[in-house]
């Protein structure tokens, strides 16, 4: 267990550990401030050998007082991404191997909640059984971001058709909008511009909190530098915003934080400095 909030249990279901891409690369604008922020903010989180920042690629499964919600499945055994080998037709049991050390099966779960529809978060909605792309919980609700979903639709993409679409067709989605609650312990908490329909999540349980960032953050250096877009935002300006939101929030309230792909162990709390924020583990 990674941590608890009240009476809720959050485990951390991990998938990948790895070197992703440099500094300079996930922050074009920064310039080479990225690099030395990185180094001295955050200096565990780069590769020795490839100067790359290492990115966890992981999900959170909620053990709530009436649910099992797993909160984004990460990238998926067999998918297609040939932009990423490193991704691409993956063949690993990580992931599962998580879910059943936290005492849980396929079955158990009752909700999975796709904070955005990226790669990297939707792959473990399906598996590949004899040919054809299933839902990998079969008794559980997908809750997907509209406007995400409208986006990939559109799109149709390797993403849409593997991760997405199944879902659809098995009747087990339900789109979401910003306001959705799971239970008296789980909401999301609109915090679009890396996509259109990106929520983070807000866990709330016996005068406790606790925040999951999705990527409306990609690393705690984000805290110094919330303003930096990421090479992968939709919105930059509105990614921006939305990342000074999910800050003030969370420093206001003094929940925990747990950072999608923040250097593990990934969970801390930020406190405000000034114009910008404090990561403290």
């Amino acid at each position: 267990m990674l941590c608890r909030v009240g009476a809720v249990e959050i485990w951390r279901i991990l998938e990948i550990n790895a070197p992703f891409l440099t500094p300079e690369e996930l922050w074009p604008e920064a310039g080479p401030e990225a690099r030395a922020a990185v180094e001295r903010h955050v200096p565990r989180c780069l590769c020795p050998h490839s100067g790359r920042v290492i990115l966890p690629i992981q999900g959170f499964l909620l053990k709530t007082p009436s649910h099992f919600i797993l909160v984004d499945a990460c990238v998926g055994n067999d998918k297609t991404v040939p932009g990423l080998p490193a991704w691409h037709q993956r063949k690993d049991a990580r992931f599962m191997a998580g879910l059943e050390a936290a005492g849980v099966g396929v079955e158990d779960v009752g909700f999975v909640l796709c904070t955005h529809l990226h790669t990297d978060h939707v792959g473990w909605n399906t598996q590949l059984l004899d040919g054809r792309w299933v839902p990998t919980f079969p008794k559980a609700r997908y809750l997907m971001p509209a406007a995400d979903e409208a986006m990939q639709r559109a799109r149709g993409s390797d993403l849409w058709r593997e991760s997405v679409s199944p879902v659809i067709e098995a009747g087990q989605a339900e789109l979401a909008g910003a306001d959705h609650m799971l239970g008296d312990e789980v909401s999301l908490v609109p915090t679009p511009g890396h996509t259109p329909g990106h929520v983070s999540v807000l866990i709330r349980s016996e005068g406790r909190e606790a925040m999951i960032t999705g990527d409306a953050l990609h690393s705690t250096v984000q805290c110094w530098r919330p303003d930096w877009r990421f090479k992968y935002d939709s919105d930059g300006p509105m990614a921006v915003a939305s990342r000074r939101f999910f800050l003030e929030q969370a420093a206001e309230t003094g929940a925990t934080v747990l950072g999608s792909h923040f250097t593990l162990p990934s969970l801390g709390r930020v406190e405000a400095e000034g114009d910008a924020f404090r990561w403290i583990e």
